[in-house]
């Protein structure tokens, strides 16, 4: 059943059909108070003895009136009826239009079928039932369905392959047991989670138990990672599950990770050279380009040289942080690269000659930072 398009401004087909049901219920409720005043006037004119020439035309008048409201009432009933099946067909509530057996059998394929994940077949499973097809026949036609086929994909595949087609409860099973394996681990929301995830795994017979194996490999790897990384990782609020996924499938993991990861990656250099680590600027380096290898060398240059410039900025003025030596060592040409060129300037002419001058100034590594 296609969902009507509801555009701003407008009520959706259900909310309209419930207030034209309110409408006729009144309209119901209002005829029936009639017939019974009609009714009571009716009976009361008929008791009368004698009754008198305007007692004859009131009944006559009564009675026509009371044959118009029962037309009118019928005629609502039956506009209500028509007006509460197509309530009851726009909002699903196809168990409500059935009886008896078909009733039944509804709800017991509607059921199944909502285990499978494939709620959204209850309306053809309705108009199969209505138009006289038994459970078994309809069962069979329903995996013919686009939404079928799409839901257990994996079995196409393994059709192909000359791999038995696993029954819907086997399939729900494996995915069970490869969501369970997942959800142990530790990983990420996201990552091999649908039952969309699951095709390729199915499709090539992966057991669980293989599945499990892969998982320990990931977390093993995990478990000897780079402790500065995994800090770094743990600073950008990942996990240790972030980092399995990433072993586990680097092509799936990394749309959901990789900004996150390579921004650890640049803050693990900081962090291994007993400097800061800012994840928000690192983020900014990872976006800009700045691989790994060149954040092991522009940290590296930065620890030799902070001690040394932050010492010379006391003594000549100015400041030497550490985010102004990133902007040198990364982006380069910025009014930190600048404040060195000064302060390496200012120490050069002031110790011109001596052996305790440049010689010793920025090659001297070490201090605090």
């Amino acid at each position: 059943m296609t969902t009507p398009v509801t555009l701003p401004g407008q009520i959706d087909a259900g909310t309209a059909l419930q207030l034209q049901l309110k409408a006729l219920e009144s309209q119901m409720k209002s005829r029936q108070t009639e017939i019974a005043g009609l009714t009571k006037q009716i009976n009361t004119l008929k008791a009368k003895k004698n009754p008198s020439a305007a007692d004859k035309s009131s009944l006559g008048a009564a009675q026509a009136r009371l044959k118009r409201v029962q037309a009118q009432l019928a005629t609502a009933t039956q506009s209500h009826t028509v007006k509460q099946n197509q309530y009851y067909e726009n909002t699903g509530q196809y168990d409500k239009l059935l009886s008896g057996d078909n009733r039944n059998a509804y709800m017991a394929l509607s059921a199944m079928f909502e285990q499978y994940g494939l709620g959204s077949l209850a309306s053809k499973i309705y108009d199969f039932i209505k138009n006289g097809y038994g459970s078994d026949v309809i069962s069979l036609m329903l995996q013919d369905s686009p939404e079928y086929k799409k839901r257990f994909a994996a079995n196409e595949a393994r059709r192909k392959a000359g791999m038995p087609v696993l029954s819907p409860a086997e399939y729900i099973s494996v995915e069970n047991s490869y969501r369970q394996i997942m959800r142990q681990s530790g990983l990420p929301q996201g990552f091999y989670d649908s039952a969309d995830d699951f095709t390729s795994w199915i499709s090539g017979d992966m057991s669980p138990t293989e599945l499990q194996g892969r998982v320990d490999l990931a977390t093993q790897a995990t478990a000897l990672a780079n402790p500065a990384y995994k800090s770094a990782l743990k600073q950008m609020g990942l996990s240790d599950g972030d980092l399995t996924a990433y072993f586990l499938d680097q092509n799936r993991a990394l749309p959901l990770i990789q900004k996150a990861a390579a921004t650890a990656a640049i803050g693990a250099e900081a962090l291994q050279r007993g400097l800061a680590f800012d994840p928000q600027y690192a983020e900014e380096l990872a976006t800009s380009g700045v691989s790994r290898d060149t954040a092991a060398s522009g940290y590296a240059k930065i620890a030799d040289e902070f001690s040394n410039l932050g010492t010379l900025a006391q003594v000549y003025g100015g400041q030497w942080t550490q985010r102004m030596a990133e902007e040198d060592a990364f982006i380069g040409g910025t009014s930190a690269t600048k404040q060195k060129e000064r302060l390496a300037s200012s120490e050069k002419g002031a110790f011109s000659g001596s052996t305790g001058g440049a010689s010793s100034g920025l090659a001297q590594r070490g201090g605090a930072r």
